[in-house]
């Protein structure tokens, strides 16, 4: 099994788009721009949907103007990521296997990430779930951890064997500068810098908003130390 890492910028963005909407189930598709070969490294994510995530139609045009941007900013989507209504449920959804099998098409190793949110107060607790198409392995971010407090990645990383999920080794998945992200995501949704974030739901309905998030990133990257280079 190949090692998978998440950039600041991708992990803080999925975060902001499930605190952003609650209540709703999310969507949105992972980005790279490092080199093919060796370990996956989710560098971006692009928020899609918060509402109607199984209208086909939708999702199609998403994909289309995610994939033309890519081919000109030099990014491949190498996964995609999803988070149900229900607090409690963080199973693939027909729709989730449905892009995720698309993007298989296109990439050897596509991402699944399921996150399931639990709210605490005004923070948000997230479990995410990872599927590998070949390489098939399951990640969790266990809730329990995601308060204001947490101290190290709420990860934990299953691997699928004889069609059971089976503990796996956490340093599977990075997440780098874990610290300085955790705090940049807690800052943001303090500060209600969330309120940046644009899905292309949002774009839909008033198209001179960012789906790309440029001004979102610009602020990730203020935020951030400039030598960790985990941008």
């Amino acid at each position: 099994m190949g090692e998978v890492e998440l950039s600041c910028r991708a992990y803080v963005k999925m975060y902001l788009h499930t605190c952003l909407f609650p209540r709703c189930s999310i969507n949105g598709l992972l980005l790279s721009s490092s080199p093919t070969g060796g370990a996956v490294c989710v560098t971006d994510c692009v928020p899609l949907l918060h509402s109607h995530l199984p209208l086909a139609p939708i999702t199609q045009l998403a994909l289309t103007q995610v994939d033309v941007w890519c081919s000109q900013t030099q990014q491949r989507i190498v996964g995609y990521y999803q988070a149900n209504a229900c607090v409690s449920d963080n199973n693939p959804t027909p729709c989730a296997l449905k892009v995720a099998d698309k993007i298989a098409e296109q990439f050897d190793n596509p991402v699944l990430l399921m996150v399931r949110k639990t709210e605490v107060k005004l923070f948000y607790r997230l479990s995410l779930t990872c599927w590998f198409n070949l390489d098939i392995f399951l990640l969790l971010l266990d809730g329990s951890k995601m308060s204001p407090d947490y101290r190290v990645p709420p990860i934990v990383l299953y691997e699928r064997k004889d069609s059971r999920w089976i503990l796996k080794d956490k340093h599977t998945i990075m997440l780098r500068q874990w610290e300085e992200t955790r705090a940049i995501a807690s800052q943001m949704m303090e500060s209600g810098d969330h309120t940046l974030l644009v899905d292309f739901d949002s774009h839909l309905d008033d198209i001179t908003k960012d789906w790309t998030n440029q001004k979102l990133n610009t602020k990730i990257e203020e935020l951030a130390s400039p030598a960790n280079g985990n941008i």
